[in-house]
């Protein structure tokens, strides 16, 4: 299937503006052009699409995602490389869910200090 850039814009929540910089920067760099020059968008560009979103997500840099970008274009030969730069991405992802987890450990700890005090019926007492 074919996608506008305003559709792709639509479904990945990225300006039209970002989707050209990834083109221009080699991030997205086999972006195809119909007879008037607008671009279009296939369901392999919606795959790299959503990796990179996913990578920036993580705080990974544009010149980490164009080597995985090149990479891919390379072939076969380099799916052990761009395994190990996924699963560094999945070790970040987790290390994240991790932070985000001990976070909510501690709201879920003062929410329930409030609501033992509020079952006290203790106006006075303010943490």
């Amino acid at each position: 299937m074919k996608y506008s850039i305003k559709e792709v814009s639509e479904k990945f929540k990225l300006s039209a503006h970002t989707l050209r910089f990834y083109e221009k920067e080699g991030v997205l760099p086999t972006i195809q052009r119909d007879e008037s020059g607008r671009r279009v968008y296939s369901d392999k560009d919606l795959g790299l699409i959503q990796i990179i979103c996913c990578m920036r997500i993580t705080g990974m840099s544009l010149e980490y995602i164009k080597k995985y970008v090149r990479l891919c274009i390379l072939g076969d030969n380099t799916v052990p490389e761009r395994h190990q730069m996924i699963l560094s991405q999945k070790e970040i992802i987790e290390d994240r869910i991790k932070e985000y987890q001990d976070l909510l450990n501690v709201v879920n700890w003062k929410l329930q200090y409030y609501d033992n005090r509020m079952h006290e019926n203790d106006p006075t007492a303010i943490n």
